[in-house]
């Protein structure tokens, strides 16, 4: 599986794909009712956005969860383990280690919300540490692929100048 990630046709593909979802959060922002419950960070507040959304809103936030906001994590997590993988060497297995852990928090956080939208559980709570994990990981993940990346720019001008 790594071997598949370091594919340079992959790592393109895993890029245009985060984009292209990102994109789509932008067009369904209207009819999700204008905030997203991935950037809530306290289950508190996402109870009371849920309660707040009408059945229309409520509907189209559950499919873009189920759907758009699956895709995401798999695209930008699959991005910065498949940048890890490729430029970090030897140590690309344990670079890429934060990149697959926020797919895993990323996933788990949609289940939580996409129970909630759909009315077969409040979970809602878990909120309290599942986003602000998710964020937490993001970050060091998406660091981790800026290093990769400066590490495949130095290596470009290497081969370049030998």
């Amino acid at each position: 599986m790594t071997a598949f990630l370091k594919r340079t046709p992959i790592i393109w593909a895993l890029f245009v794909a985060q984009l292209l979802t990102g994109f789509g959060f932008g067009i369904f922002n209207g009819a999700v009712g204008g905030t997203y419950l991935d950037m809530i960070t306290q289950g508190e507040h996402a109870r009371s956005l849920v309660a707040s959304l009408s059945d229309a809103q409520r509907s189209a936030h559950f499919w873009v969860t189920v759907l758009l906001d699956t895709a995401y994590p798999l695209a930008y997590g699959g991005f910065f383990a498949a940048m890890a993988l490729r430029f970090w060497g030897r140590f690309g297995r344990l670079a890429a280690l934060p990149a697959i852990a926020t797919i895993i928090v990323d996933l788990t956080e949609n289940t939580v919300q996409a129970l909630a939208l759909s009315g077969a559980a409040d979970v809602l709570d878990a909120k309290d540490w599942l986003t602000p994990l998710k964020f937490g990981l993001f970050c060091l993940a998406a660091a981790i692929a800026l290093i990769a990346l400066v590490i495949a720019v130095v290596n470009i001008f290497r081969k370049r100048q030998a």
